[in-house]
């Protein structure tokens, strides 16, 4: 028998137990696992009697705006006396979707703050997660944060309290992390879990069709312009990138979540195994890093640019000029020419 010393679930369960007050945190600039796995978790705490408050460093994109409980989101950026406060107050802290304490951004201070006086449960996919939680559940070959609150909830003995909203949220953030279940991060657990979701009587196909199917036609028109006039493919090595600075997307109205799936794009080129998406705002410069095959971009991304996250998928940030970021990117590539020299 596995005690629980050694097996986080049983670790968590007193935790949840003795606690009331629940707050459940995700990383900045939150994307559809962040808020799904937040969503999904908040809402079966709130199903066991607990008052839980979902918190967020800032907002996120309108195609998530449908998830039910969105509404009831407190943002650090816009609410801080409030957030500051419920995290003050909780007895316990859901850390979901994040490795290292940094990725809550300007939250971080309140969150450090406490640590060592409140209870933290982290869930997370990335790898290297910090030490810093009490009860730490982190299986860096899973596709989601979202799939790990499923397995939670089950390994707590609690699918009766699963249902339609639970399932919806959690099915948004598995579908938007597993690229529509085409990663190689999916597995077996991945589709058995969206099945027994739809089973829930989740619409998943409406899933589907909010979160993609829902363009404004600035998005459209910005996404035409990085494809047409912002992409550089290097052939010699396999790599392909598109920058955009702040100007360009003042153009466009850009607002959150206009860009997701730019550097996608950019990978599906034939022949391409490394790409990048370098966009300009907030004082610094963000780089989304994706590769197929067996090129680690999160190699890249910590060595380079202060960031990290999966072999395939990783993202950074640096205080450098636009410019400088797209300069050094250009002048890394060399080093890594005989490494993404391979065909799939």
């Amino acid at each position: 028998m596995i005690s629980s010393t050694t097996d986080p679930y049983l670790k968590a369960v007193p935790l949840i137990q003795h606690a009331q007050r629940i707050v459940v945190t995700a990383h900045k600039s939150p994307d559809g696992d962040a808020v799904g796995s937040s969503l999904g978790l908040a809402k079966y705490l709130i199903k066991k009697g607990k008052d839980v408050t979902v918190v967020l460093p800032d907002g996120f994109a309108d195609f998530l705006n449908w998830m039910p409980g969105t509404e009831d989101i407190k943002y650090y950026d816009k609410d801080t006396a409030e957030v500051e406060s419920l995290l003050n107050e909780a007895d316990l802290i859901f850390c979901l979707d994040y490795n290292d304490i940094s990725r809550v951004g300007k939250m971080r201070g309140a969150m450090e703050a406490l640590i060592g006086q409140k209870s933290f449960i982290l869930i997370d996919h990335h790898q290297h997660p910090q030490d810093f939680p009490d009860v730490l559940i982190s299986d860096t070959s899973s596709c989601s944060t979202a799939q790990l609150i499923f397995r939670f909830i089950d390994r707590m003995g609690d699918r009766v309290y699963l249902d339609k909203e639970i399932g919806a949220c959690l099915y948004c953030g598995i579908m938007t992390d597993s690229g529509s279940f085409r990663f190689p991060s999916v597995d077996e657990e991945t589709h058995q879990i969206a099945a027994e979701i739809i089973k829930l009587g989740v619409d998943h196909a409406q899933i589907h069709r909010n979160v993609y199917d829902t363009n404004l036609l600035d998005r459209l028109r910005l996404v035409g312009y990085a494809l047409s006039e912002k992409l550089v493919v290097l052939p010699e090595y396999r790599t392909a990138y598109i920058s955009l600075s702040a100007e360009e997307l003042t153009r466009f109205n850009y607002r959150p979540g206009d860009t997701e799936g730019l550097v996608n794009q950019a990978l599906s080129i034939k022949g391409v195994n490394f790409a990048a998406f370098i966009r300009e705002g907030n004082n610094e410069v963000k780089l989304s890093l994706r590769s197929q095959g067996s090129f680690k971009v999160n190699e890249v991304a910590a060595t380079y640019f202060n960031g990290g996250g999966h072999n395939n998928a990783a993202g950074g940030a640096t205080t450098k000029p636009l410019e400088a970021v797209v300069q050094q990117f250009n002048e890394i590539l060399p080093q890594y020419k005989e490494e993404l020299n391979y065909d799939l």
